[in-house]
């Protein structure tokens, strides 16, 4: 097991250098000066020299990406000119928006795919299956600005069942985690948790359609490869009950692809969802990417795909270990 771990550790290790190295020579291709942007179209030379020597930009690019990696890990991530402010305190103030509304869609996304599909293929209907497989289908293919959209003009503009466009509501007095339901309900207000959680709906909702339909395609498919497996024959002629059978034996076995998936998808939900957070006005780290791009922020954007990479291959990493638990026979190949 120990090899193992060093195993996934290191591997870990060396993706996130080369992501940072990605980054870094990316946002360096692109042919606008961060220097001239800070000092304003009108600066001289000097001045240019000056602010180039402040940013390290006057440095050999190999010392560049060293002051880069090193300043990311200590949490040194550069100086917005377009706030004013540090990066680390914008993206740690936005981060708590984000970070709940990945997780609620996440949690819509696989609670929904696994009690849909295990209930269609326990029943074994065929009405239902070929439902489930086109709900699949038309989720994955719907992008998730499309469906924040139309919940928008149906739930809100149409119905009036869901707030609008307006952000997360209004702050918990007492804000502890930056959650905003769980807040509340550390507070014990049941009203303000209720309130939190329908401006949370729809855009959880828009993100979490295309991740079910993904899930749900993975487990059916699974589910069908386990069922016709020997041991599920051997079972049924022993005479354990079909529940038994069904929940005991060939969920847990068809389970683990989906586990996997559900880590790098909700590592993929956490890196931001754009522009899901620009319609509806969620004061999420994605809303401050956007910004940033619009204003040619340099500092913002290279923090997000540092964060982003980090957070991808973080999560990544516990479910590789988490999937050696699991099942031995991944520590043993």
């Amino acid at each position: 097991m120990v090899r193992f771990l060093s195993e996934r550790i290191a591997s870990a290790a060396l993706t996130v250098v080369g992501a940072s190295l990605v980054a870094f020579i990316i946002l360096r291709a692109v042919p606008t000066n961060p220097a001239r942007l800070i000092a304003g179209p009108f600066a001289s030379d000097d001045v240019i020299a000056e602010v180039e020597r402040a940013l390290g930009l006057d440095k050999p690019i190999y010392a560049q990406y060293a002051d880069y990696l090193i300043g990311f890990l200590s949490g040194d991530w550069g100086f917005s000119y377009s706030t004013g402010q540090p990066v680390y305190s914008l993206i740690a103030e936005r981060f708590p928006a984000s970070a709940e509304l990945a997780l609620y869609a996440f949690l819509f996304a696989f609670v929904g795919a696994v009690l849909m599909t295990v209930l269609v293929s326990f029943t074994r209907s065929r009405w239902l299956d070929r439902f489930l497989r086109i709900f699949a289908f038309v989720n994955i293919g719907i992008p998730p600005f499309w469906v924040s959209l139309l919940f928008l003009m149906l739930f809100f503009e149409q119905l009036g069942w869901f707030p609008g466009p307006v952000g997360r509501g209004p702050a918990p007095v007492d804000a502890v985690t930056g959650f905003y339901t769980l807040d509340y309900l550390l507070a014990g207000d049941v009203g303000g948790f209720w309130t939190a959680l329908r401006h949370l709906a729809l855009p959880a909702f828009a993100l979490a359609l295309a991740p079910m339909g993904f899930l749900i395609r993975l487990l059916r498919a699974n589910l069908l490869d386990v069922t016709h497996e020997p041991f599920v024959t051997v079972l049924h002629s022993k005479g354990v009950a079909p529940l038994s059978v069904h929940f005991r034996h060939i969920l847990p076995n068809a389970f683990l692809p989906t586990l996997t998936a559900g880590g790098l998808i909700l590592a993929q939900l956490l890196g931001g969802s754009v522009l899901v957070e620009r319609i509806f006005v969620w004061p999420g780290v994605g809303t401050l990417v956007i910004d940033g791009i619009l204003r040619q922020d340099y500092a913002v954007v290279q923090a997000f795909i540092m964060l982003s990479a980090f957070i991808y291959i973080g999560v990544n990493l516990l479910v590789d270990i988490a999937y050696g638990y699991v099942d031995p026979r991944v520590r043993r190949s």
